[in-house]
Formats: structure tokens, C-alpha cells, sequence
């Protein structure tokens, strides 16, 4: 079929955007589904902190959480302070040297907004109702979870606009045109919009739930995967309107092929993140199901409405440089790393695989579990008052344990044989006696009832399960990714050797980031630890992500291997891919840097890992690494296959000339 008849075709890529477009609007105007309300989402399925929190939710009354109101000042007096008290309907605590007050409040809410909203109307009230020269804060398990929740206040909007901001600077560097930058941002916008819509919809469709974390590391990856599938597509389309006169034959030449390149990556993605659906812990298999969604809306848009974006407006878009026909496409920095590459392959792999190395050393020192303080980058009121309370009442905790228990009298006899441990008896809930614990570890209380048909559960509990849950979590998902990246690249490539060694150089970048991260986090950043989530989420997204670029090199050098031979091929390809790759990665390294606004740690870690990963794979195995294998392997690369093979490994062709260009 000539060009000229696919015409026809390619144009109604200008009524499918417009569409598109429409569709994104409306869904926006629809507005998101609201979450399911589930207060252990966050926590392990069947940990004991989770059993403990769900019969805690029985009992008569519990509608929401409970928070402590701390009240400081020198000389309290107390009779002031009693109508407070009677406000929220607890007793009036007061420290032993008369300089601090304690009462517990019940917060009544269903949900995280609505605890939030208590636990902010709760701060007003106290503030407004202590004399001048008294403190009043309120902390307690109820107003961290508010506080978790208050973070984000705002947060979406400034991840949104920073991370529009560095894909507007990218695409301006990238296209140096002061016009086309608007075209993809404004589709990938769209896209990011719809899939906050769409997204929440379907997780609520299969009973799944969310918070602003997972819908921010939704609009980094649909901002990312989209921008890097529009630069890849622009570029050929480029290259294409120097070979046809007409841009609808250019648009008709470059759709195909990348339309094969792109799908293969958002496949690749969308099964990588779909192994966090064997998580223990409900919200990250609901970050799973989110990011395969949100890539699929991506890669929606980048094929179908960009294209037909592009083909509503002439070859002018692309002023100053407007590609011309005739025009003849040159890549002489590609050239010159290719004939580098090509000369020295041996050293260029020994070298950048020492290199590699060298960073993977860091993993040896990490350690995992951050507490409960550590989580927020700016610390909220109810950490700082938490550790005010300890020093003022030793034998209190804003984040005490709660133990669940079938024989009462042996547990409580227990728990007092543990210096520094007081217990109170709280009201019984689901057929279980309850007892409030302050003070102890929690593998202290768990090792003291053991025997006793007791659960432990708390805050501090959730933290241990929680990062005992992460460690299971890596030791079965890390392995299966891997395992289905390479089934998936041994069909795409009909290979073993080539899959095993791009699967082995994405696993030695996923740990070289690893460790870099962790030596940038600790001694630039000054965390003291990583989020236990922060390996996994970290791996899985590099993994699904860094090995897009070795899949756009390689299947590029697979086609042209069918022509001038292996080690010439990877060379064409390296040549020709170098320019919008190394784009592409540039910016999705700094898109997901631009986690680091938000207010929690865990991002700000994973941002700072995938960041790193994202350009070594990107600078250092894209460009270097791969290379250098493929030409020493030669046509063994492609075992058992079969491709042509050339004896000698020339270098690409002088200027950077090649029949086929782009992706």
C-alpha cells in the first residue's frame, strides 16, 4: 500500500484527538470516584497490628480515633483547663510538677477527611480556649493520621505544577522551538487529568483503595511515560517530513514503527508494576493496578490524540528549524560514541561494569523502617508534641499499644512484668479484652504474651508489620519481575542471550541506584533510613522503566542487523536513537526527581532512587554498555535466532548519514 493511500487513514487522527481531547474534558468535569473508606489499607493483610486495628473498630462508640489534647505552661492552673475537659468528654490528666495537663479526646469521623477536618476543628477550639502564656497541641493517633492527611493539602497542585514546568523547560531545550513544546504538554496534560479521573473509578470498580501518594506517583509516571512516548514519536515524525513532501505521508511512515515501540514499552511497564498485585498491603497493590492504568492512558494519547494534534498544523510548528524535504539528518555525536564504543568495546564494558559496581556497595549499608516522626519531611504538630508529652509523662504515650486478648489476667500479668510498662484496661470490642499499653518495644510485649492468646497492634505495631510485610514483599516480587520482563523480551526478540543480558544490566542498575540513592539520601539529604516501600518501589519502577531504553535501542538494532550485520547494526542504532533516548531519559529522571515537593519521605527516596537509576541506565548502559556486549557477542547475541553476522565491527557511516533515522 503506497503512502499516498494510507493518507486517508492518517487524517482521522485529527478527528480521534479532538476526541480525545473531548473525552479528557469530560472525564475531568465527571470528577473522581471517592475512596472506599479502609482504615488498615496501608497495613499488611493479616498482620496482628491489622486484626488488632479491625477489632478496635468494634467497639461500642469507636466511630473514628482517639487524639490527646497536651497542654503546656508554667503553673498550670488546672480549674481553668476543667471546661476544656468537659468538652470533649475526658478527664483532666495533670503531670506531676504542675507545668503540663494531658486529656484524652474521642474523635468521631469516618474516614480520613473527616478525622482530618475533627482533629483541625479540635486544634481551633483548644487554642482559642487556653489563657495567654499556655500551650495547647494536639497529638495522638488520630491527629497523625490527620496530619499525614494535611500534608498533602495543596501538594497535588505543586507536584502538577512543577512537574509541567521541567517537561515545559525539557521540551523547549529538546525541540528548541518556542511552539511545539505546547502541542505535547497539552496532550500529556490531558492524559494526566483523565487518568486521575479514570483511575480512581476503576480502583473503586474492584473494591480498591487510594490516597494522594499513589495519585501522585500517578501523574509523574503518566507525565514521564507519556512525555518519553511524544518525544519518541516527534522525532520520528521529524525525520519523516525530510523524506515526504507531504506531512501526512511523513506522519503515515513514522506512526508504525514507533506505534510497535512504544506499545512494547507500555506493555513492559504495565507488567512490572502489575507483580505489586502479590503485595500483602492493599495500597500497593492499589498502586500496581494504578500505574499499569495510568500508562495505558498515556500511551492512548501519545499514539492517537498527539499524532492527530500534530497533523492539524503545518510543518511551521517546528520554527526555527523547520524540517524541510530534502533535508538530510545528521547525528555526528552518536557517530563519534558509536566509533568510540566500537574501537574499545572491551574496556568501554569493563569500565562502565566496574563502575556499575563501585555504586552497588551502598546497598551493603542500607537499613529500612523509618518511625513514625520520620515519615514527614517537615515535622506536624502531633510529632512534636508526642515527644513533649514523653518528657512530661513518663509513664504516658501519644501512640500507645493495644493488645487484644482472650485471657485478660495472663496478659495483663505479663505486661506488668516488663519494667517501664504501665496498662489500663480499655472497653472489650468484638469478643476480645482490651488493654492499653504505654511503653515497651513491641517485640517486648509480643515475646512477654507469648503462649497467650493475645494480638499487639498500635501504631508502633503497624510500623514492625509493616516492614516485616515490605521484606516478604521484595523477597517474592523482586524475582518475579525479572522473571516476566525476560519471557516478555525472550518472545518480543525470539532471543536468550540478548533478554538475559539486558534483564542482567537493568538488575545492576536497579542496585547501583540503589546504593547511590541511598549514600545521596543519608549523606545529602540526612535520612536516617529508607521506607521500607522505598526498595520496592523503587525496583519495581526501575525495573518496568529502565528497560524501555535498552528495548528502543535494541529492537531498532535488531531491524537494521537484517542489513548490514550485527556490530553495524547496534551502531546505526545507537546513532540514530542516541539523541531522543538520552531526551527522554533526561526528563524522566528529572520528573520523577520532582517527587521530592512532596511532603513524605518514602517519595522523596523514591524519587531520588529512580532518578539516579533512570540516568545510569540512560547514560551509562543505553549508551555504553549494551553496546560494547553487542559488539563483542556479535551475532551470538541473538541466540538461538538467527541474524547476519559481519566479521569485522565497523564503525557507522561518516556524518551521521543513515537511511533510517529515529526510532
Amino acid at each position: 500500500m503506497s503512502a499516498d493511500s494510507r493518507v486517508p487513514k492518517i487524517a482521522i487522527l485529527r478527528w480521534i484527538a479532538l476526541l480525545l481531547i473531548a473525552l479528557g474534558a469530560g472525564a475531568m468535569f465527571a470528577g473522581s470516584a471517592t475512596a472506599p473508606v479502609n482504615e488498615t489499607a496501608a497495613l499488611p493483610d493479616d498482620a496482628d497490628a491489622t486484626r488488632v486495628s479491625e477489632i478496635l473498630a468494634e467497639q461500642p462508640g469507636n466511630d473514628g480515633g482517639t487524639a490527646l489534647i497536651f497542654i503546656e505552661g508554667e503553673n498550670l492552673d488546672y480549674a481553668s483547663l476543667e471546661p476544656i475537659a468537659e468538652e470533649v468528654g475526658g478527664p483532666l490528666i495533670p503531670n506531676e510538677d504542675g507545668t503540663a495537663a494531658l486529656v484524652p479526646a474521642e474523635i468521631e469521623a469516618n474516614g480520613l477527611t473527616d478525622n482530618a477536618d475533627a482533629v483541625n476543628e479540635l486544634r481551633a477550639e483548644v487554642s482559642d480556649a487556653v489563657g495567654e502564656g499556655v500551650t495547647a497541641q494536639v497529638t495522638g493517633p488520630a491527629a497523625i493520621e490527620a496530619d499525614l492527611s494535611n500534608v498533602f493539602d495543596g501538594a497535588s497542585f505543586l507536584l502538577l505544577s512543577v512537574t509541567a514546568v521541567i517537561v515545559t523547560v525539557l521540551l523547549v531545550v529538546t525541540y528548541r522551538s518556542p511552539i511545539l513544546w505546547i502541542i505535547p504538554l497539552l496532550v500529556i496534560a490531558v492524559a494526566d487529568r483523565t487518568a486521575q479521573v479514570v483511575v480512581t473509578w476503576v480502583l473503586a470498580s474492584v473494591g480498591m483503595t487510594w490516597d494522594e501518594s499513589i495519585l501522585g506517583i500517578l501523574s509523574v509516571l503518566v507525565f514521564g511515560a507519556g512525555t518519553n512516548y511524544a518525544l519518541l514519536l516527534i522525532s520520528r515524525y521529524r525525520d519523516e517530513l525530510t523524506k515526504h513532501r507531504s506531512r501526512f505521508d511523513a506522519m503515515a511512515a513514522a506512526w508504525p514503527p514507533v506505534a510497535r515501540t512504544v506499545t512494547l514499552s507500555a506493555l513492559t511497564i504495565a507488567v512490572g508494576v502489575l507483580c505489586l498485585l502479590v503485595s500483602a498491603t492493599p495500597t500497593t497493590r492499589s498502586l500496581g493496578v494504578a500505574s499499569a492504568s495510568g500508562v495505558g492512558i498515556a500511551l492512548l494519547f501519545a499514539l492517537f490524540c498527539l499524532p492527530g494534534m500534530l497533523l492539524l498544523f503545518g510543518r511551521w510548528i517546528f520554527w526555527p528549524k523547520r524540517p524541510e524535504y530534502g533535508d538530510t539528518v545528521e547525528h555526528q555525536l552518536w557517530d563519534r560514541i558509536g566509533s568510540f564504543v566500537s574501537k574499545r568495546s572491551g574496556r568501554v564494558a569493563t569500565f562502565s561494569f566496574a563502575g556499575l559496581l563501585v555504586a552497588c556497595i551502598g546497598v551493603t549499608q542500607i537499613s529500612t523502617g523509618l518511625s513514625q516522626e520520620e515519615q514527614f519531611i517537615d515535622t506536624p504538630e502531633s510529632i512534636t508534641a508526642a515527644a513533649e508529652l514523653g518528657e512530661k509523662f513518663p509513664d504516658q504515650s501519644a501512640t500507645p499499644a493495644f493488645v487484644a486478648t482472650q485471657d485478660v489476667d495472663a496478659a495483663t500479668e505479663a505486661l506488668e512484668g516488663i519494667e517501664g510498662v504501665s496498662v489500663q484496661p480499655a472497653e472489650p470490642a468484638a469478643g476480645w479484652d482490651i488493654l492499653q499499653v504505654s511503653g515497651g518495644e513491641t517485640a517486648e510485649l509480643r515475646d512477654a504474651l507469648a503462649g497467650t492468646e493475645s494480638l499487639v497492634g498500635g501504631q508502633d505495631a503497624e510500623l514492625d508489620d509493616t516492614e516485616a510485610s515490605a521484606k516478604r514483599d521484595r523477597m517474592l516480587i523482586f524475582p518475579l519481575v525479572l522473571v516476566l520482563i525476560f519471557i516478555s523480551l525472550v518472545l518480543v526478540l525470539r532471543a536468550l542471550v540478548g533478554p538475559a543480558i539486558m534483564v542482567a544490566s537493568v538488575l545492576l542498575t536497579n542496585v547501583a541506584a540503589l546504593g547511590l540513592g541511598w549514600w545521596i539520601s543519608t549523606g545529602v539529604f540526612g535520612f536516617d533510613t529508607f521506607d521500607s516501600t522505598t526498595p520496592l518501589y523503587s525496583f519495581v519502577f526501575l525495573v518496568a522503566l529502565g528497560i524501555d531504553y535498552s528495548i528502543f535501542l535494541i529492537t531498532r538494532a535488531r531491524d537494521d542487523a537484517d542489513e548490514v550485520g550485527t556490530r553495524r547494526g547496534i551502531l546505526t542504532a545507537l546513532s540514530s536513537t542516541g539523541g531522543v533516548i538520552t531526551s527522554a531519559g533526561i526528563l524522566l529522571a528529572a520528573v520523577f526527581a520532582a517527587l521530592g515537593v512532596l511532603p513524605l519521605v518514602v517519595l522523596a527516596q523514591v524519587g531520588i532512587v529512580i532518578c539516579i537509576g533512570v540516568l545510569l541506565d540512560t547514560l551509562i548502559v543505553r549508551t555504553l554498555l549494551i553496546p560494547a556486549v553487542v559488539q563483542k557477542l556479535n551475532g551470538s547475541f541473538w541466540w538461538p535466532g538467527r541474524r547476519p553476522e559481519l566479521d569485522d565491527a565497523p564503525e557507522s557511516s561518516e556524518g551521521g548519514k543513515h537511511e533510517k533515522v529515529g526510532v
